[in-house]
């Protein structure tokens, strides 16, 4: 009988130890799984921006680090207006729009010189569209065609910005090589040359609603710079 229960508890030592390296490696696989998602305890050394209770206060910090950082060139008057537009639109900052308005630049003047109005009808809006479509009416009348190629891009920055919610604003000033050249209903060269690029200047403004889904800007006024 003495035997027996010797061996019972033998038996049930046993078992309780195996149950106990199971549960135990469970309990501390989610004591690190739980610590993995909670916010570690506040260092004393830290600055109070870097410890878990700042670290918003630490996110929009490193926001406006980032902001003064975009600003660096931009004329000071814009500033105020590209912070309004990035803090109505979180995915906006002024590099992204600035390469954003290099290829729109590139796509308007291509449709342009092709008589593509559908294009044209999709980044403009509806003023801006109706000038380049007048001009485009008058140049197919004369029976002209050109050959314009933009070269490249040489600079484009960011001159003003204006946020009047929901409507946002930025205007760029562009300077770029175009090789232009326009023939005559017979095909006859009437005026410029591919052969020589030609320096043009030009002074775009973009507006967007920022509480669209769509990020589309559209070109809503043209000039010379």
């Amino acid at each position: 009988m003495i035997v027996e229960i010797v061996i019972l508890a033998m038996i049930a030592a046993f078992l309780g130890l195996r149950l106990y390296a199971v549960l135990g490696r469970r309990a501390e696989h989610e004591e690190e799984t739980l610590m993995g998602h909670l916010p570690r305890a506040a260092d004393p050394r830290q600055p109070a921006t870097e410890r878990a209770g700042d670290q918003g206060a630490a996110r929009v910090v490193d926001a406006g680090s980032v902001m003064d950082r975009a600003l660096v060139g931009v004329p000071t008057g814009a500033h105020r207006a590209l912070r309004e537009i990035a803090a109505a639109d979180r995915r906006f900052t002024p590099a992204a729009f600035v390469e954003g308005a290099k290829a729109a630049y590139g796509m308007i003047l291509e449709a342009f010189w092709k008589g593509d109005k559908e294009t044209l009808n999709h980044l403009c809006d509806d003023d801006v569209y109706a000038s380049f479509a007048a001009a485009i009416d008058a140049r197919e009348a004369a029976g002209e065609t050109v050959e314009n190629r933009l070269i490249r891009i040489n600079e484009a920055e960011i001159t003003s910005a204006d946020y009047d919610s929901p409507m946002a604003r930025i205007t760029v000033r562009f300077a770029g090589d175009i090789a232009a050249l326009t023939k005559d209903k017979d095909g006859n060269m009437i005026a410029g040359s591919l052969d020589d690029a030609v320096e043009s200047q030009d002074v775009w403004t973009f507006s967007r609603k920022v509480t669209a889904m769509r990020p589309d800007w559209l070109l809503d006024e043209t000039d010379q710079g």
